[in-house]
């Protein structure tokens, strides 16, 4: 979808930032998925399923940097579409594989895999979607495989906080304490391992600097300025984000079958 026929009212949070030109979605920014990738310890050859895999770029950076087979499950035909582009720009047909899928019908991918990817995915899910998913991610893991995860931390005020990102992403954004995302872990089989919370990244001045860079972070600067639905739209995610700033956060952690 198009700048040009995105309907800014309705859109979702992470289409906004996207059309303001935000690459990086992750509400921990590039460090927290650096000490998650560091947890996993990929070896070459093992193979990565990641879910909801959007353009492709995470998966291809993964092939790239770790030499590791990777199968991204991807909902929209259009970025199915624009991923197997770039896979095959990339010239990784052979380590990199996006199928058109459904995250809630993961027993339609073949095989089981070492590690399981999840970024920014559980968090849009109803308490019923996120049981279902991590069931799902369960019986896709090998014994031994490791499930990665990096989501929105909510670590007071969970139903409150639901209310309002609800209508301001105009997602059912659903974050949850980490005791309660240990729990929904447990509850599928899933036993976490290592965990990490932090402040949330998403719109922090400082930590787009460094997950954008300089160039793109001033485009994303330039075009909220200059581009009043994206402005208020972006004005409206920061203002719950303030609000609740030292109650929202993110979390990642590796878990394995329990």
């Amino acid at each position: 979808m198009t700048n040009a026929t995105l309907n800014f009212q309705i859109a979702s949070g992470h289409q906004i930032l996207a059309a303001a030109g935000k690459r990086y979605l992750r509400p921990g920014g590039r460090q927290a998925t650096e000490q998650l990738f560091e947890w996993a310890n990929f070896q070459p050859g093992e193979t990565v399923l990641e879910l909801a895999s959007s353009f492709g770029y995470s998966a291809i950076a993964l092939a790239k940097r770790y030499n590791v087979k990777v199968v991204g499950v991807e909902k929209n035909p259009d970025s199915v579409a624009r991923s197997r582009a770039n896979i095959s720009a990339a010239g990784l047909e052979n380590q990199v594989e996006i199928i058109e899928g459904d995250i809630f019908h993961l027993e339609a991918i073949p095989g089981k895999f070492d590690y399981v990817l999840a970024e920014a995915i559980l968090t849009m899910q109803s308490p019923s979607g996120k049981a279902k998913i991590l069931t799902g991610i369960h019986n896709k893991l090998k014994p031994g495989g490791k499930f990665l995860c990096h989501e929105l931390l909510a670590r007071d005020k969970e139903a409150e906080i639901h209310s309002e990102l609800a209508k301001v992403i105009k997602v059912n954004s659903t974050p949850l304490s980490e005791a309660n995302w240990i729990n929904a872990c447990a509850t599928a089989g899933l036993k976490v391992q290592k965990q990490q919370t932090g402040a949330m990244a998403l719109l922090n001045l400082s930590k787009m600097f460094e997950d954008e860079g300089i160039s793109n972070t001033m485009r994303i600067l330039w075009n909220i300025l200059t581009k009043e639905p994206i402005r208020q739209r972006v004005l409206e995610m920061r203002r719950v984000f303030q609000k609740y700033r030292h109650e929202l956060g993110y979390i990642i952690f590796c878990a394995v079958v329990g």
